[in-house]
């Protein structure tokens, strides 16, 4: 059976109208702000049983601090009570407090050390 061919050929896909703005949603682009990480900052507690010795050899091995200045600080330790060793970014700070800590355990003294927000 045959088939009429259509009367009249397809007709394209009209083109898209302009656009009057009703509708349309405009997202704004925000300029995105990273805040730089918040800072802790390492102290260090004084006892009467740990030898300043250790203190100063925990400060030269564990923050990388020269004989003069970990010597300085171990003196405010002593002098004050307490003693801001460094100031690091949480994780780093945790990690010092947790490996001082444990030198001052394995060396049988029971030194103190805590991490503050700066």
């Amino acid at each position: 059976m045959p088939s009429n061919p259509p009367s009249q050929p397809p007709t394209p896909p009209s083109a898209p109208r302009p656009d009057d703005g009703q509708g349309s949603v405009v997202a704004e682009r925000k300029a995105a702000r990273t805040k730089p990480p918040r800072m802790y900052q390492v102290v260090m507690l004084n006892d009467d049983f740990t030898p300043m010795e250790f203190v100063v050899m925990v400060l030269q091995e564990y923050f990388r601090l020269d004989l003069d200045a970990a010597t300085q600080i171990m003196l405010k330790i002593h002098h004050d009570g307490r003693g801001v060793c460094g100031v690091f970014t949480k994780d780093v700070a945790a990690t010092k407090v947790e490996l001082v800590l444990a030198a001052a355990r394995r060396s049988g003294h029971p030194l103190q050390c805590i991490m503050e927000a700066a």
